[in-house]
């Protein structure tokens, strides 16, 4: 495994992330992009192979060439799998995430949401799951929403916490066979595989989760791109009166995701920022 890194300003940062992110094939398996101090960002990059981590140096000096990337061959282990006895449990609001070792101690009146690390994003450690969280938290204080679809849902975190909460059903999308996989396992683990299931599908393409809309509350923690392309069929998700929570979304960014969704009558309720990432709450008119 090898870490490509950089560090500079936020104009050089973003380009580069974007490119990463967006290059098809991505040389890189994962890429992150947040603030490393008052007035620097920083850059990192995974990938399997030395070809491949040359190949992300490349792209992130043609598009940002004032960055000095840095390339480090990790320790032969499996990062994306490690136990999370390492990292502190998650609190945002009500709820509280964490692996079994820390909820079996966790504090009382707390929705316990049960996450081990594994190959699915969201562990709730990351500033945009988090700010899900914090917006799901928000949308809770006013409403229940009882139909819920998470597209591109990875550990099924988001979906499971509504369910705990109240909503009677939800359905999760996935473009990945094993997040799919994972996903469904975590809502056995929290108990609520009979009100959540996650499909192998784009968006809410799905003919079970299409004739199932209109639904009271969206998620879609995915990607910036996609996000503004998602606009018109998350609206049309929509149930009036229902509740949107978009993530993946870098602050500078923020602009033509509220474009996208402004434009369609939804209007912005709530804004969380969190390491340099936004989520979003839109509402839909009754």
């Amino acid at each position: 495994m090898y870490q490509i890194s950089s560090k500079g300003p936020r104009e050089a940062i973003e380009p580069a992330w974007d490119a990463l992110a967006w290059t098809d094939p991505s040389p890189a398996g994962a890429v992150d992009a947040k603030e490393d101090g008052r007035h620097a960002w920083r850059l990192d990059a995974y990938c399997e192979t030395a070809e491949e981590a040359d190949a992300c140096k490349a792209i992130i000096e043609e598009v940002s060439p004032q960055l000095n990337v840095v390339i480090e061959a990790l320790e032969d282990r499996d990062w994306v799998t490690l136990s999370l006895e390492g990292l502190p449990p998650v609190e945002a609001g009500r709820f509280i995430v964490a692996g079994s070792h820390v909820l079996a101690k966790s504090a009382p009146g707390k929705t316990p949401i049960l996450i081990e690390a594994g190959p699915a994003f969201g562990t709730g450690h990351h500033g945009t799951t988090l700010g899900c969280l914090i917006g799901l938290e928000h949308v809770l204080r006013s409403a229940r929403p009882q139909k819920v679809l998470d597209i591109g849902t990875g550990s099924g975190l988001l979906a499971i916490a509504a369910v705990k909460t109240g909503s009677r059903r939800a359905w999760g999308t996935e473009i990945d066979t094993d997040n799919v996989r994972v996903a469904n396992e975590n809502a056995a683990k929290n108990h609520v595989a009979n009100a959540f299931k996650t499909f192998e599908t784009g968006g809410g393409m799905n003919t079970t989760i299409r004739k199932d809309a209109p639904y009271d509350l969206v998620f879609a923690n995915i990607l910036f791109r996609p996000l503004v392309g998602l606009a018109p069929e998350i609206e049309r998700l929509t149930a009036p009166g229902g509740h949107i929570i978009l993530s993946g979304l870098l602050s500078p960014q923020e602009p033509l995701v509220r474009k996208a969704y402004g434009n369609r009558g939804l209007a912005l309720v709530k804004r969380v920022r969190r390491d340099g990432w936004s989520s979003l709450v839109f509402r839909k008119a009754d």
